[in-house]
């Protein structure tokens, strides 16, 4: 937008005042210029705030067409298309008017949905509109087709001229964990195949994909989202009051059950579309239970249940397959239903009160000899498992025996062998010292048998010697000691005695010699008698 001068308000005169007054004029013309400028920009300023925007209204220009809302160029009266934002604009309101109004916020948490009030005309059966796409691209939001924005507006301050489009605020959708958001196309071009369930991508009805959790801002006038629980349901065949069958014998058999189950994510499309009905919103699960959960129960129960005893049911194998084959039966009719089931249990089950108690009182005493034969079992592994702990236990301490064992073998062999070693060395010594000891008794013997020899050669040739004396004395030894005694005396008693002739000492030997000479009579000394000998026999 280009500022208009105040030539488009004001117009000046031509020509100069004359006379004595000439030049007061020119001062109050002055004035005048400077408070007509004054009022001029007071009266042409646009003042636009922060977070406001304004929208202009052309007075005078071309006249609008039957078929226009707003003026389609800057030179048509009417609501212009373009709005002012912040800022300051000046703008002759002689020939425009404006309104400061503040721009439309979305808030937090929601969106925006846009509905374009003028444009081209929608042809029949249509309500989609369309934005010019120029003026997109420029950041502007200028509408080329009646209708609503296909495209969601984000949280925020916008700039929408409020004569162009209505802005309306909604709920972006959250899908909660579990849950899949069923996808229904409100617009586009009918289904092919208007027979079937499910529509093809792009095509009218509801789409074959599904959203995930999480927030999804969508369009509410071109899609509709249906939220499907896709979590384990549980119900209870007791809720149903009369659940049960008769037996082959005509007596009625009633029982419960538990089942759990829920709906396949990637068949969620499908189960709504044949199973919702709107009374219950988008819930599906209480219609799963009556038009499928219950039907294919009952009908296994009265078809199976049926060809069977009342006394049947009261024994533990054939309850076990019969709860066997409800399991199986029911997951075999449920999954090509898009409903997976995932636990199918008969918890109780109540044959007639008349053949009940005489043959639980059996069943219960078989059940009690097979727990008691169980409890025999269980002990008996058990105590195997308790020995198998003990050598489990044991063998690191027989380990350590061992071990030890063979350390204290090695060991003692290392010791014997040394020991032996030993021995046989000192054997080896022993030999030899032995052998020496042999040589060294061999010479001793041999010197002392020398040693001997000379000995008794000389204690023959002594022996000789005084046999020979002996026999000088006519054969009496005592006589020859007692000569032996005085030879031996004779010498140092000389030397005691020279002074002691007539010593009283002397008359202890008196005796002596007349002893000797009563016993034995004087002889001649023999030839080869010694001269000490001679000389003692002079004395």
């Amino acid at each position: 937008m280009t500022n208009n001068t105040l030539t488009d308000v004001f117009q000046s005169s031509s020509g100069s005042p004359k006379g004595p007054l000439g030049v007061s004029s020119v001062v109050f013309a002055a004035l005048g210029l400077v408070a007509s400028g004054l009022v001029a920009y007071s009266n042409c300023r646009i003042d636009v705030g922060t977070g406001q925007m304004a929208v202009l209204v052309r007075k005078s220009g071309l006249d609008l067409t039957n078929a226009d809302e707003v003026a389609p160029t800057i030179d048509h009266k009417g609501v212009q298309q373009k709005l002012l934002t912040e800022g300051r604009y000046f703008y002759n309101p002689v020939i425009w008017d404006w309104r400061v109004i503040e721009q439309p916020s979305i808030p937090a948490g929601k969106m925006g949905v846009l509905v374009s009030l003028t444009g081209e005309d929608l042809k029949y059966g249509k309500f989609i509109g369309e934005l010019d796409s120029q003026a997109v691209s420029q950041g502007e939001f200028i509408p080329k087709r009646k209708g609503i924005i296909p495209e969601v507006l984000t949280s925020g301050r916008k700039i929408i001229n409020p004569y162009l489009f209505k802005l309306e605020e909604h709920e972006p959708v959250i899908i909660d964990p579990g849950f899949r958001g069923v996808v229904t196309n409100l617009t586009g071009p009918a289904p092919e195949k208007p027979n079937e369930l499910l529509a093809k991508p792009g095509e009218r009805g509801v789409q074959p994909a599904t959203l995930r959790e999480g927030t999804h801002y969508v369009n509410p006038y071109m899609v509709r989202i249906n939220k499907v629980d896709c979590r384990s349901q549980r119900f209870n065949l007791a809720e149903s009051k009369t659940f049960g069958f008769p037996s082959k014998d005509g007596f009625w058999v009633s029982l419960d059950g538990r089942i759990q189950f829920r709906v396949k994510p990637e068949k969620a499309p499908e189960v709504y579309v044949t199973y919702n009905e709107m009374e219950n919103g988008d819930a599906v699960h209480e219609e799963i239970v009556r038009d499928i959960i219950l039907p294919n129960a009952r009908a296994f129960c009265r078809l199976k249940g049926s060809a069977k005893l009342g006394k049947d049911f009261i024994d533990g194998k054939t309850r076990t397959v019969f709860e066997q084959e409800f399991a199986d039966a029911m997951k075999s009719a449920c999954e090509p239903l898009g409903i997976e089931i995932q636990e199918a249990l008969i918890t109780t089950i109540r044959p007639p009160e008349q053949i009940a108690k005489p043959i639980q009182e059996r069943e219960s005493a078989r059940l009690d000899e097979k727990k008691y034969s169980e409890q025999i079992k269980q002990q008996t592994a058990e105590r195997s498992l308790a020995e198998q702990v003990a050598l489990v236990k044991q063998k690191p301490a027989l380990v350590e025996v061992e071990q030890k064992i063979v350390k204290i073998v090695t060991q003692a062999k290392r010791e014997q062998e040394v020991a032996v070693t030993k021995a046989n060395e000192e054997l080896a010594v022993a030999k030899l010292k032995l052998d020496a000891a042999k040589d060294e008794a061999a010479a001793i013997i041999s010197r002392g048998e020398a040693e001997a020899a000379v000995i008794n050669f000389e204690n023959k040739a002594d022996a000789a010697g005084w046999k020979q004396a002996v026999q000088a004395f006519d054969g009496n030894g005592f006589a020859f000691a007692q000569y032996m005694l005085s030879q031996k005396l004779a010498s140092a008693y000389r030397r005691i005695m020279i002074n002691t002739q007539d010593s009283p000492l002397m008359r202890m030997f008196e005796g002596i010699g007349e002893s000797s000479a009563a016993r034995a009579p004087v002889s001649k000394a023999p030839d080869n008698q010694s001269p000490e000998s001679k000389a003692s026999g002079e004395k």
